[in-house]
This record gives C-alpha cells, structure tokens and sequence, in this order.
C-alpha cells in the first residue's frame, strides 16, 4: 500500500472498467512501482525518460508521465544529473511482479504485450479528436501506421471498445462517435444513473485511509488551484470516478458504467489544451462534499451530492467542448476517416 491507502494507480483502474485496460503509463507505472516495492529496482538506481521509453518500446509521453507520477508518489527522486533516482519503497506490493536484470544503473524493464505498446496512444490520439468529430477507425491502416499484425490492430480496437471510445455503426464499421451536446448529454444521463448506486455499494468497502489520501489530495489541489495542470485533474477525476467507485463489486454494473465514461478520456485532453476554461475548476469543493459526506458515513447524501455534481458537469464539458474545437486543430490520422 502506498502513503494513500492505494494498491496501484493501475489495478485500480482495471477493476472500476470491469477489465479494461489502463492507460499506457499507467501500466508502465505499475510494473516499475511494483519492482520498486519487491527490491527488484533497487534503492539509488537511476532511470531516465529515454531508457524507458527504449526497454518498453513506447514513446517518451507515457514513459514521461509514469516517472513524473512515482516521483509525485515519492518513489523516486529527481536526480542531480539527468533522470530520476530510486527512492526508498514505501509501500508492499502482494501482486506477482516479473523482476529485472540490472547492469549497472542501466534497467532491463519486462517488455509490454505488442497490443499494449500502442494502445495508450492509438487511445489518445482518437479521444483526443472525439471533441471535434466522429470518426471510421481503419483496422489495416492502423496496422500500417504503427507497423503491427491486423490481430494486433484488432486487439487494439477491441479493447477501445471496451472502453467505450469506438463502436459498431449500422454498417459493422468501427466508429469513434463524436462528442456532440447531444451525446454528451446522454453519456452524463448514465452516469448519473449509475454512478451514485456503485458509489453507495462502494462505501462499505472503502479504507478510511484512501479516504483520507483523497480528502488530503483536493485540499492541496483546492490550496493551488491556479497551479493545477492537466495530469493533477486527471487524478482528482480517477480518484473519485475511477478508482472510488473500483470498489464496488458489483461486476455487470461497473462494465455498465465503463461506457459512459468514455468522457473521461476525453476531458483528458480537453483539460491539457484549456486548463483554465474555468479559473479555479469548480468540481474541487463538488468532489469535496461527496468525500466528507462518505467520511461521516452519510453514504446517501454523498450518492446524491455525486448525482447533483454530474448533472452540473454535463453543461460544463459541453461548454468546454465547445471552446476546445474552436481554437484548437489536431493533425490529420492516415487510419482515422472523418465522418459527415
């Protein structure tokens, strides 16, 4: 367990998608906090973005956003020179971890399934556009793009349809729907339909401790809240809505709501390119209310304090939707196909 009560970032997030799969970094954090935890990496062992990026055959954004996220877990240190260092583990992990082999400081890191290795970014790069149309996701050009088998292109799309980012159209055409007002609107119905009865089977479940890690988490947010960066509201969003609700166990339920959520991925991006569409984000003292009233054991208030705090959510993505696509131009995809 880490200093907030948490099993991994990752895992959690497998369990509130009913198996989905993380994100890219995600997975890279999990693997590399796991060897820390065992030993495997050893304390004062250095890592850097470009090493990492090489050993798991991914790109430097993830490889990036992982070493940025153990080191805001304190598990490891910026380095004096380039990189980061291996800080002292403060957590255990119980999870079967493959370790390394080491020569030196240089890290042999276990290599991620082919699937895995582009999945982070074939998701992003299609949610990404989400905001600005619907799109035909092309398997073969896919495939192309990223050098990869047509099994592993389909291996991709399965899982983006599992989380809700890609479906099946009228034609069996893999398409990525656009995030109009009208379908934000009813993927916010849904979740206001659904995520306050998963929180209230969640509650009972709940470690005070990680509670009080998220509580603590909104305070420091709350306290800097003109400093807030993407990646921080993308962890306040997951502590609530992903990993929070991850411990209800109710399994048809939590694939239910991995739909709807494919709003989450989206405001990703959204939050990265207008950050500041709100001055100070407005869900802060939101997700408050609902934490303090779980705290107090009041769990059907908190249910219906995150029912109000959605409903209100859905005219504010809409709005930041809105803003994004008018000032903003993403580059063309050879496998994504717009459509009318």
């Amino acid at each position: 367990m880490n200093s907030d009560g948490e099993a991994g970032l990752g895992m959690s997030t497998v369990k509130a998608l009913g198996g989905a799969v993380p994100r890219l970094y995600q997975q890279v954090f999990d693997i590399l906090a796991g060897q820390i935890g065992h030993g495997a990496l050893r304390e004062g062992a250095r890592l850097s973005e470009s090493a990492v990026a090489e050993q798991f055959g991914i790109s430097r954004a993830p490889a990036r956003q992982a070493l940025a996220e153990l080191e805001r877990q304190g598990l490891l240190l910026k380095s004096s020179g380039r990189g980061y260092k291996v800080g002292k583990p403060k957590f255990l992990v119980t999870a079967a971890v493959q370790p390394v082999a080491s020569s030196g400081d240089e890290l042999r890191l276990t290599q991620l399934a082919t699937w895995s290795r582009i999945y982070g970014e074939v998701e992003s790069e299609i949610a990404a556009r989400t905001s600005f149309a619907g799109w035909r996701v092309n398997e073969t050009e896919l495939a192309r793009f990223y050098d990869v088998s047509r099994t592993v292109a389909r291996d991709v799309v399965a899982r983006l349809q599992q989380r809700g980012v890609v479906r099946k159209d009228d034609r069996s055409r893999w398409v990525a729907p656009a995030m109009t007002p009208d379908h934000v609107g009813e993927l916010y119905e849904l979740r206001w339909l659904l995520e306050p009865v998963a929180l209230e089977k969640a509650a009972p479940r709940l470690p005070a401790e990680f509670l009080t890690g998220v509580r603590k988490r909104l305070e420091d947010a709350t306290a800097n809240a003109a400093g807030l960066a993407g990646p921080d509201l993308d962890r306040l969003e997951e502590d609530l809505h992903v990993t929070l609700l991850g411990y209800c166990s109710n399994g048809p339920m939590m694939q239910a709501i991995s739909l709807p959520q494919a709003l989450l991925i989206a405001h990703r991006f959204l939050y990265r390119w207008m950050p500041r569409l709100f001055g100070a984000e407005p869900f802060l003292p939101e997700h408050m209310e609902i934490i303090e009233r779980l705290e107090a054991g009041r769990v059907s208030d908190a249910a219906d304090s995150l029912r109000r705090h959605l409903q209100i959510s859905r005219d504010r993505a809409i709005d930041r939707i809105e803003r994004v696509t008018r000032e903003v131009h993403p580059e063309d995809l050879p496998y994504l196909e717009k459509l009318d």
